[in-house]
């Protein structure tokens, strides 16, 4: 769906759309991780992947298009968050190299794709 098509709820988005399809992603490569990152860096990443969809709920239901754009950079946020805890799992062997692409190929498509909704928001 075109973003410029009539949003009647952030269902209806493609950046949210994208963004649940990292988080459900995202858990899957978290499951492969030590016993022991369980409440550490697997929960913090998963908190991370979950609060980039959740803000840009959050902000498109609020209706003002500034909270929206508060929220979607709020979700930037997390985005990056999440870009770093995945290069830190690869670090400390938890993630090999192609999961971290394949990963990284969503996460740098999702930025370009909020970047040009909040631009979009912007200039109306």
């Amino acid at each position: 769906m075109d973003e410029k098509a009539i949003v009647r709820s952030y269902r209806d988005l493609i950046v949210w759309q994208n963004s649940i399809k990292l988080a459900k992603d995202v858990y899957q490569l978290t499951q492969k991780f030590p016993k022991q990152e369980v409440y550490a860096l697997s929960d913090q990443i998963r908190r991370a992947v979950v609060s980039v969809p959740s803000n840009i709920a959050e902000g498109q239901a609020r209706k003002s298009p500034a909270d929206f754009t508060r929220f979607l950079h709020i979700a930037l946020g997390s985005l990056a968050e999440v870009d770093t805890q995945l290069i830190l799992a690869q670090e400390f062997g938890y993630l090999v190299q192609e999961d971290v692409d394949s990963m990284d190929i969503q996460i740098q498509d999702l930025r370009k794709k909020l970047y040009a909704l909040i631009n979009s928001i912007s200039f109306r």
